[in-house]
């Protein structure tokens, strides 16, 4: 296959699929991709130091792939306290830390003004420190949270932002197709909704992630529609910071268990995904993140040479990954992330969440 043409022209849907499906060219994939990392962004590849902060378990919705949730009277139920929120934040900060990501379930008290309360109280008690960026609140939370409030998504983005949002995950992306979010996550925001959030939350100046899960229950052909959502909004706002591929976890995801999703992606299936994503956003989003927490450290290492350019953060406490099944740990290292990457003959640097490089 001429990989080179995609240099000159953008790929299309129909050519993205072909890639997906074929199993002759794999190696010129990787090969070509690799060569694409290296024209964006060179051979640095990028972390943060950062920690998870996932304050509740507690949610009211359905997603047959999480493991994570709980009902409010669950033996395992937590909900921290604002308080401790904020003293984890300030933890984190004495750590080195220089981002919190601030996530949790879809707990009935909720609201806007109370994720508000959460970022300011974050900010100020981390402010002696030198303060630090809130990475909070998905699509999905900042829906929920608006509903409980009565408020409009513009509304509730607005006062967020003055609370001291800094920029947010773009997860419960989960796959962009509502027949398959019908059986994935039946509760969740429609594709048309996570998109206008997301709009509306790049309008404002809030940047946020993107993100894709398969190995589930979908087709590649979805997967590519996925890739051209986010291509098309990234095209009008250019607020995606980058783009991360969550391969999913099945272990203890209620779906697998019931037999209706298949037992995550293929190795093949994860590098096929970064390799692609480089070629589908070539030129509008440089960064794609190979997560440690999904793929442990030998496949984030393959995947470097397959795309992607970065490997995510430090994640203390990542808890939702681990619920799932997740093997490979909650935290890793500045040093061993240092490793990792050296080893595969590239060099670390660490990141903001903005992506500015950090002496």
């Amino acid at each position: 296959m001429d990989f080179e043409k995609f240099k000159e022209k953008e790929i299309s849907k129909k050519e993205a699929l072909e890639l997906f499906e074929d199993n002759e060219n794999i190696f010129e994939l990787f090969k070509f991709a690799d060569s694409l990392r290296k024209e964006e962004v060179g051979d640095i590849v990028t972390y943060v130091v950062n920690r998870n902060i996932n304050f509740t378990n507690i949610c009211i919705g359905n997603c047959k792939f999480c493991a994570f949730r709980a009902n409010e009277n669950d033996k395992h139920a937590y909900f921290l306290d604002i308080d401790e929120i904020a003293k984890r934040s300030v933890e984190a900060k004495k750590f080195g830390c220089t981002e919190v990501c601030i996530q949790g379930g879809l707990h009935p008290k909720i609201d806007t003004y109370y994720q508000a309360e959460i970022l300011k109280a974050v900010h100020e008690a981390t402010k002696p420190y030198g303060d630090i960026h809130i990475h909070a609140f998905s699509p999905m939370e900042v829906y929920f949270g608006a509903e409980n409030a009565g408020l409009t998504i513009k509304e509730a983005l607005k006062i967020l932002k003055e609370s001291g949002l800094n920029s947010m995950p773009g997860t419960a992306a989960e796959i962009l197709d509502d027949e398959i979010r019908e059986e994935l996550c039946p509760n969740k925001i429609k594709t048309r909704e996570w998109i206008y959030i997301i709009k509306e939350a790049h309008k404002l100046g809030i940047p946020t992630t993107s993100t894709i899960m398969y190995g589930h229950i979908e087709e590649y052909r979805h997967i590519v529609n996925h890739l051209f959502i986010i291509k098309e909004i990234q095209e009008e706002t250019n607020g995606f910071t980058e783009f991360v591929p969550l391969s999913f976890m099945y272990k203890n995801a209620p779906i697998y268990r019931e037999g209706r999703a298949r037992a995550g992606a293929t190795g093949i299936e994860d590098l096929k995904m970064f390799a692609i994503s480089r070629i589908v956003f070539r030129g509008l989003i440089k960064n794609i993140q190979a997560s440690w927490v999904k793929l442990g450290k030998k496949m984030v290492q393959v995947s470097l040479r397959c795309g992607a350019n970065d490997v995510g953060g430090t994640l203390i406490e990542e808890n939702i990954s681990r619920s799932a099944g997740a093997e490979h740990g909650v935290y890793m290292s500045v040093e061993e992330i240092k490793d990792m990457i050296k080893r595969v003959g590239l060099t670390p640097k660490e990141r903001t969440t903005l992506y500015k490089l950090l002496e």
